[in-house]
């Protein structure tokens, strides 16, 4: 048994749906503007810029319930829904068509973003990790299984705040699917069993106050409420 000098943190993990067990996750890669309205809204060309890559804290991901705190240092938090992807089997330069194979299974999840720092970071030219990879950035739905649930190409994927719509699209209109996500990831990095993929967001993304209440899901997937906290 190995020995460390301080306590081993705890093991990053997502619930599963109707399981006690629950899914261990290794690394949480993000896709960019994955959704062409998304990437016009942000200022950029979905024909000529395809989607790229950005990480979070494994431990960002926490269940999409409850209360989740407002961070510090931003006056600008915005949401921004995604289909969750978890991999159960790894491998490096995945075919498309082989991608599906890897997949465990199915979540909804929050990108949450301090918009401001980010723009902050864009303009200096530098990373856009305090923006995206602070404490409660990813909350996630419990996960359902590829084996009960299917490998979902297209169904509403949607997010309200008290009540008002916000982002509505489908997922059949994210421009990379997802077997071309997890092909391209595959040549960068090898893919391991714990890793998840949130696969970018549709138009709509805003701001969010403390109070306010955050309903999103994807049909036949999931669906979660939280409020944000002061």
């Amino acid at each position: 048994m190995t020995d460390y000098i301080i306590a081993q943190p705890p093991v990053a993990s997502v619930a599963i749906a109707g399981d006690s067990r629950r899914f261990p996750i290794r690394r949480v890669f993000c896709v960019g503007r994955n959704y062409s309205e998304h990437a016009r809204e942000m200022g950029h060309d979905p024909d000529r810029e395809p989607p790229f890559f950005f990480c979070k804290p494994a431990d960002a991901v926490v269940p999409a319930d409850g209360v989740i705190a407002y961070p510090p240092l931003t006056e600008d938090l915005h949401h921004e829904v995604e289909l969750v992807v978890a991999i159960g089997e790894g491998g490096v330069n995945i075919e498309p068509g082989e991608a599906l194979a890897h997949v465990w299974g199915y979540g909804v999840a929050l990108d949450l973003t301090r918009r401001d720092l980010q723009a902050q970071a864009k303009k200096q030219g530098r990373p856009w990790d305090w923006a995206k990879g602070f404490d409660e950035s990813a909350p996630c739905t419990a996960l359902i299984p590829a084996s009960q649930l299917g490998h979902p190409a297209s169904g509403a994927i949607w997010l309200k705040v008290n009540d008002q719509a916000r982002q509505q699209g489908d997922l059949a209109d994210q421009i990379w699917a997802v077997p071309d996500v997890i092909s391209y990831l595959s040549r960068s990095v090898a893919l391991q069993p714990g890793d998840l993929i949130f696969t970018g967001t549709p138009a709509g993304v805003g701001a969010l106050q403390p109070g306010d209440r955050v309903s999103a899901g994807i049909d036949g997937i999931g669906q979660f409420e939280l409020r944000i906290g002061h």
